[in-house]
């Protein structure tokens, strides 16, 4: 198993020299056109000259932003320009506004609906008391 282990080195070094060849831009490659450095990496990757070259001289290396040492502590560092929903005021008064307004529109409507079932019941147990008409005779309450 343990013989194995150069050429799958090799290998690994080969296929990732040649992904990253394909996936950095023109304007970060060095030296040569990208073209050349993939047939570089291509032809010269099994004694591993391609892959070395272009890993060294070939991908302009650009530092790291943010100011922290790893790329975690300039993600740590930076300062981002994205304030989430709950902590932005102005979000927070625009749902305050039209929340207050569907609210109080919905609240008169069930306010009005009460009052005019409370007073149908009102007008029912005074002509219940009465002795008047009964309930056959009193048309059913509209459903809302």
């Amino acid at each position: 198993m343990l013989r194995y282990l150069p050429f799958l080195l090799v290998l690994a070094l080969w296929i990732y020299a040649f992904i990253d060849c394909l996936n950095t831009p023109e304007s970060q490659v060095r030296g040569l056109p990208k073209v050349a450095w993939v047939f570089i990496i291509l032809l010269f990757g099994e004694v591993l000259v391609g892959p070395v070259a272009w890993l060294v001289a070939g991908k302009q290396r650009q530092p790291a932003t943010g100011g922290g040492t790893t790329p975690a502590a300039g993600h740590r560092n930076h300062r981002a320009k994205f304030v989430a929903p709950d902590d932005n005021p102005e979000f927070l008064r625009s749902l305050a506004d039209e929340s207050n307004k569907k609210d109080e529109a919905l609240l008169k409507d069930w306010e009005a609906d009460l009052r005019r079932r409370e007073e149908e019941l009102r007008r029912r147990s005074r002509d219940a008391a009465d002795g008047g008409s009964g309930p056959e005779d009193t048309p059913p309450p509209a459903q809302g």
